[in-house]
Parts: C-alpha cells; structure tokens; sequence
C-alpha cells in the first residue's frame, strides 16, 4: 500500500453488458487481473452500461458468470457507470464554467452537411469548430446545444504506451469532441475518464482498438488536471485466418467454451499466451503466470486463436491436474454441460463410486469434459447395452465363444482386482493361443458398448463383478 492508503496499480476491467463475454474480453480481464496480481495491486470492474437499448441484466449476469468460471476475481464493489450519469455532467459543466469546453448548437442538418463536405474534399469527417468561439447569444433563444471540449488544435497528443511505445496523434486530427450530448448524457469518452479517475485507475489495459480513444481521452485528462494512468494496448485477437476473430471462426463467447467442456485453467494457460510470452513457455501454472507477468513479454502484432492448440492444452491439463483440483472444476462445470444428463442426477452412492473409480481412464483419454462425460455414459448404461456398429462387428460367435469362457474363469476368481484380472485374461489368451486384442477387444465391446474405453482392467474395476459378469453374460446368452 502507498502511504494513503491506496495500492500502487489499480487496473480495471470494464466491459459493455449487450451479450457474452467475447474471448477478446476474457482476455482483456485477464491480463487485467494477471498484472494487479503481479505487482500486488487491485483490480476493479466497472459495468459500462449506457447504451440502455442494448445493455441487459442478462448480459451482466453472463459475464459476471464467465468472470467467475474463469477464475477472475475483482476488488471492491462493482461499479455501474448508467448510476454515475450526473457526476459525468457535473464534470463537463466545470469544463465549460473554466472556459476549457464550450456549447455547440451545430443542427443535425448542419453536421451532416459537414460530413458530406468533407467526404467530397476528400477529408475526413470532423467537426469544423464553427462554435468553439462564439458566444451563446448567437443562438436562437431555448435551441438545444452538446458539450464539446477544446481540443488543442496545434502540436502533437503523446500517448506513452506500455505496449506499442510513444503513439504521437497530431492535434488537427483530433476534433473537438462531445462529451455532453445535446440531451443532457455524457458521452463514453467522459464517462471513462471521469470513472477511471474516481476508481483510482492507474493502469489501463485493453485492445489496440482503443489506441485512438486514448489520445483523445488524454485530452481531457489534461484539462481536468488530473494524472493519466499509464496505458497499455494489446493487440487483437485474430482466427487461423489472420482475420479479427468472429462467430465464422467457431464461438466466441467464453460461456461457450465451457459448455464445450474446456477447463478454466486451460482458458487461462492459453489466453495468457495471445499476446503475451515468457520466453518459450507454452504450459504454466496461473501462479507462474502472475510471477512472469508484465508487459515486457507483450506482441504487438495480432495472436491467432486456434482451437486445436486450445484442445490440445486442455487434453493435457484433462491428464495432469491434480485430483481435488479437477473434480472442483467437474463439479463447476457440469451443470452447463449438454451430456451432463448421461450421468446419474444426483450422482451419489454406488454410481457416485463407479464413476469415480473409472476417473482416472476417463480422464487419461478425454480431451474436454464432454469427451469425458460421454465416455463416461456406459458406466450407467442399462442391460442389455446397446451396441454401436464397430462393436456389435467385433461380437462374432467366436468371440462370443471366449467371452463365456472369461465369464466363467471371472466368476471363480476370489480377488476382483486388476491383477488377478490381467493375470487371468492374459493366461486365457495364452492358454488358446491367441492374441491379447482378440479376447480384449470382444470383452470391451461386451462391457461398455464401444469399440474404444479406458483400459479393458480399469473398466471391469469400475463396474464391478457383479455388474461385469451379468455385461458378458448378455452377450454370450445372445449367441
């Protein structure tokens, strides 16, 4: 903490609630939320909630849902920027009390002239600052006006960017902007300056498509006096295609990543990795995350998001995660996968113990939670199974013929374990002489229905004797 009190870095994560949370976003809060905690600072949210014909509670609530699958906690309370309306105006009244913005009583018809003109000089599309200097009474009596800043109009507006270096924008390309709209509401530009200046900001990250915002904004930090916090643009999110990432690429919303069953501590690992490196570290801990943290290990060209990469990453933190940690991030997913109901609702009990036994298959072969979930759905299956294509081939009346055999060398075993199993089937196989696959294979498709499930031992472990014999028994009374 400072000596008032206040942590060094504030970040802020502000997102506009008309939908999902867009991947692109997730990533923002992200690096957001890796960077406070990297330099023990905060990190704050703000629901950028104006625009009252597309923000719905339904959007805030998905992405406070996201946020939190994701893992991405903030400090403080939730600020919604829609409640803080009359402080935005009450900024722009002291801009135009100290003589540092000015009231504009341009028509829509004039402003549209405007735009026209200059579009046909070849220009572009700016205010001409007819009223920057002159006096209201040149107005007709009651006509509405908008708040505009005076914008300097000679020089350069430096942008000292954590990311892409000093951005210089020259001042005659930046007009002089609303900030209080004609009704009476303050524009996006205020707002976001008055509330990261009230929210204590010190540090805003988000997309380079704010790069221009940021010039503009820091125009009105400087005539309100106050700090800049320092900024940092991180480049966008492209497809495979170099293209900006769009619904044509797959989803784009992270809500839909979880239902596709990926886990959050893959959608940190691999976020983390669009645009920001430690050196040629492809997998790492969210904790080594936040050590290596800062903006040093920042592209500026666009990252590519690949779903394969993705899948791929998650087939391994499917495999390698801890025990307690991947049956936290099952029990949190599950109920907004689309195969949650082939398992057993509640599942508890002896099912509860099948499932849980067959675990560590399941998990060493699924690369999402809906792999594993369906893979999973023979567990709990009901007699006689149903069998795909590839499995019932796989039942001839031979195999049938070693599956009653197994039946019968199963039922005389006094320990049910996966070593007097291997030890019993391999004996079988070379007692007959013939090869492991051709009882293995039968027996697999006997028990679970499908040509392919985790280890044939695991599976009659997880089933059990008695579940295991009555399997087989169907398939061999079927002969």
């Amino acid at each position: 903490m400072s000596q008032s009190g206040q942590p060094p870095v504030v970040t802020r994560f502000a997102p506009s609630p008309t939908g999902f949370l867009h991947i692109g976003g997730a990533r923002t809060a992200l690096f957001n939320w890796l960077y406070a905690k990297s330099v023990g600072g905060v990190m704050r949210l703000r629901i950028e909630d104006t625009d009252k014909a597309r923000s719905t509670s339904e959007a805030i609530d998905a992405i406070l849902d996201s946020l939190a699958w994701l893992g991405l906690d903030h400090d403080g309370e939730t600020v919604f920027q829609s409640q803080r309306a009359d402080r935005h105006a009450a900024v722009a009244n002291e801009l135009l009390a100290a003589g540092k913005a000015y009231k504009c009583y341009a028509t829509p018809d004039e402003l549209t002239q405007m735009r026209e003109e200059a579009r046909a000089a070849g220009k572009p599309p700016r205010y001409d600052g007819r009223w920057r200097d002159r006096p209201d009474t040149d107005a007709p009596e009651g006509a509405p006006f908008a708040v505009r800043i005076k914008a300097p109009q000679d020089g350069l507006t430096v942008v000292d960017d954590q990311v892409q270096g000093p951005v210089n924008t020259p001042n005659k390309d930046l007009d002089d902007f609303i900030i209080l709209r004609s009704d009476g509401t303050p524009t996006y530009m205020l707002a976001v300056v008055v509330d990261d200046h009230e929210m204590g900001v010190t540090h805003v990250i988000r997309g380079d498509d704010h790069l221009t915002n940021a010039a503009r904004q820091s125009i009105l930090y400087d005539a309100l006096g106050w700090q800049r916090p320092s900024f940092a643009h991180i480049p966008l999110i492209h497809g495979p295609d170099g293209a900006k990432l769009s619904k044509r690429h797959g989803a784009v919303g992270a809500e839909a990543y979880r239902a596709d069953g990926f886990l959050p501590e893959t959608m940190r690992n691999y976020l983390a990795r669009l645009g920001w490196a430690h050196g040629d570290e492809e997998i790492f801990s969210t904790d080594q995350a936040i050590a290596w943290f800062g903006f040093d290990g920042m592209g500026k060209s666009a990252a590519r998001f690949d779903v394969q990469k993705l899948t791929a990453l998650n087939a391994h933190y499917m495999r390698s995660m801890d025990d307690e940690a991947f049956g936290e991030a099952l029990r949190i997913s599950l109920p907004h996968l689309p195969n949650r109901d082939r398992l057993p609702d509640p599942l508890v009990g002896e099912p509860k113990a099948r499932f849980e036994t067959a675990l560590p298959g399941l998990r060493e072969r699924a690369r999402t939670l809906v792999e594993l979930i369906d893979s999973a759905a023979f567990l709990f299956a009901d007699r006689p199974l149903a069998m795909d294509d590839k499995a019932a081939g796989l039942l001839t009346d031979e195999a049938r013929g070693h599956l009653g055999a197994l039946h019968e060398i199963y039922s005389g075993l006094s320990e049910w374990d996966v070593d007097a199993l291997e030890a019993a089937t391999k004996g079988y196989a070379e007692k007959t002489g013939i090869k492991l696959g051709a009882v293995a294979q039968p027996l697999r498709a006997a028990l679970t229905g499908s040509k392919t499930s985790p280890g044939i031992y695991d599976v009659l472990m997880a089933l059990g004797r008695e579940e295991s014999l009555a399997r087989i028994s169907d398939q061999t009374a079927a002969s």
